[in-house]
């Protein structure tokens, strides 16, 4: 369950705040609740200091289910070293997006850009601790995507990521174009150095891995 969705909430701050005061007192309780009933806490849409201690406070492994790293990308949704470090030391998850706002070049990322970035990741956090979390909203109207940026929170209209000029989804990069492209991302993977082992971690051992332990006690 995420705890923000890029605004402020009750429990934590989103990525497109100015400010980030970090986990509220709601906060710190909603994730030692989330910790004894096994939902595992989210921080996908959350900012930096929310981020790192929402990894602290909680007693389990959390999970950015879909989000890519800032130093190959400065989206404002994308993580920093410093998180990265954070996760794998916490045997957290990271799973990498593949929605264009969250791409180098967009639309038109590489696979290879794409699957090197994976590969400097592991580096940084354990091939152990990531995944990928696509993101893909697959066959929306891009009233969708308008519906989760503004909701009912705002009389402006928010373009998230986007632009006025660019409003709706944007389109996906030619390799990855629907769920069946899958296996074009553990193509890439091999290509760049990644062995056969490793490439099932990455492709959903890890998950499965993660979501084993995270519900083993209960």
């Amino acid at each position: 369950m995420q705890l923000t969705y890029n605004n402020q909430s009750l429990l934590g701050t989103g990525c497109y705040e100015e400010n980030d005061p970090g986990i509220t007192r709601m906060g710190k309780q909603v994730i030692q609740e989330m910790n004894r009933v096994g939902l595992v806490v989210d921080m996908s849409h959350s900012a930096e200091r929310s981020t790192l201690e929402a990894i602290e406070i909680s007693e389990r492994p959390i999970a950015i289910t879909h989000a890519n790293p800032t130093f190959w990308h400065p989206a404002l949704r994308n993580k920093s070293n410093k998180i990265l470090k954070a996760l794998g030391e916490s045997k957290s998850m990271l799973g990498f997006s593949v929605y264009p706002h969250h791409l180098k070049d967009g639309t038109d990322c590489s696979l290879e850009s794409f699957c090197s970035m994976i590969a400097d990741t592991a580096e940084i956090m354990g091939v152990d601790n990531i995944g990928i979390g696509t993101d893909l909203c697959q066959n929306q109207p891009d009233s969708v995507v308008e519906w989760m940026r503004n909701g009912t929170w705002t009389n402006d209209r928010d373009f998230g990521e986007g632009s006025a000029n660019f409003a709706g989804f944007p389109n996906q990069p030619e390799w990855f174009q629907d769920n069946r492209d899958f296996v074009n991302i553990a193509t890439g993977l091999i290509s760049v150095g990644f062995s056969n082992e490793d490439v099932d971690l990455v492709m959903g051992k890890n998950w499965l891995n993660f979501f084993e332990a995270s519900f083993e006690s209960l």
